[in-house]
C-alpha cells in the first residue's frame, strides 16, 4: 500500500461509500451550519439593532435565509435526504453557545459581538467552500445550475467581505485602551 491509502486518503479503486453518499453527508453537515449560521446572524443583527453591526447585518440575516432554502433546494434536486437529528443537533448546540459568559453579566459584552461575528465568518467561508465544491460538479450534473451557483458563490464573498470589515472594526473597539 502507498503513503496515500495509509493516510486515509482516497484513492483509485476504493470500496468505500459512493460519491451521492459522500456528498449527502457533505450537504447534510453544511445544511447543519446554515443552520447554525442562520441563527446566530439573527441573534447578533437583534442584539445589536439600531448600531451599524445590526445594519448591516439585517440584509445580510436576510441572505442566509436564503442560502439555507437554496441548499435545501440543491439536495431535493439531487434527491438527497436531509438528515434532520443534524439539524436538530446545530440548532440546540448553537442556543447553548449564547450561554457563554463573556465578562458581562447584566449586558452585552462587546466580546460577544466580536465572537459572534468571527463565527459567521467561518461559517460564511464553509458556505462559499460548499458552492465552489458544487459549482464544480455542476460541470458534469445538469441538475446543478451553474449560473445560479456563481450567484450564491459572489454573493458569499460579499458577505465575507462585509462581516470581515465588521469584525475588524469590532474587534479595535473590544480591545481599545480605556
Amino acid at each position: 500500500m502507498n503513503d496515500e491509502g495509509r493516510s486515509g486518503t482516497l484513492v483509485p479503486g476504493f470500496a468505500g461509500p459512493s460519491g451521492h453518499t459522500l456528498l449527502g453527508i457533505y450537504l447534510n453537515d453544511h445544511l447543519t451550519g446554515a443552520t447554525v449560521g442562520m441563527e446566530r446572524s439573527r441573534h447578533l443583527a437583534t442584539s445589536c439593532r439600531g448600531t451599524e453591526i445590526g445594519d448591516a447585518m439585517a440584509p445580510i440575516v436576510t441572505e442566509i435565509a436564503e442560502d439555507r432554502r437554496s441548499l435545501l433546494a440543491l439536495m431535493r434536486s439531487l434527491d438527497l435526504p436531509v438528515r434532520r437529528y443534524k439539524v436538530y443537533a446545530g440548532r440546540l448546540g448553537e442556543r447553548a453557545g449564547r450561554l457563554k459568559s463573556n465578562g458581562a453579566l447584566i449586558r452585552r459584552s462587546p466580546l460577544s459581538t466580536l465572537e459572534e461575528l468571527e463565527l459567521l465568518l467561518i461559517g460564511v467561508q464553509g458556505k462559499a467552500c460548499a458552492w465552489e465544491a458544487l459549482r464544480g460538479l455542476a460541470e458534469q450534473d445538469r441538475r446543478l445550475d451553474a449560473a445560479h451557483l456563481d450567484g450564491l458563490l459572489d454573493r458569499a464573498r460579499r458577505q465575507l467581505r462585509t462581516i470581515a470589515d465588521l469584525r475588524l472594526r469590532q474587534a479595535e473597539l473590544t480591545f481599545r485602551a480605556p
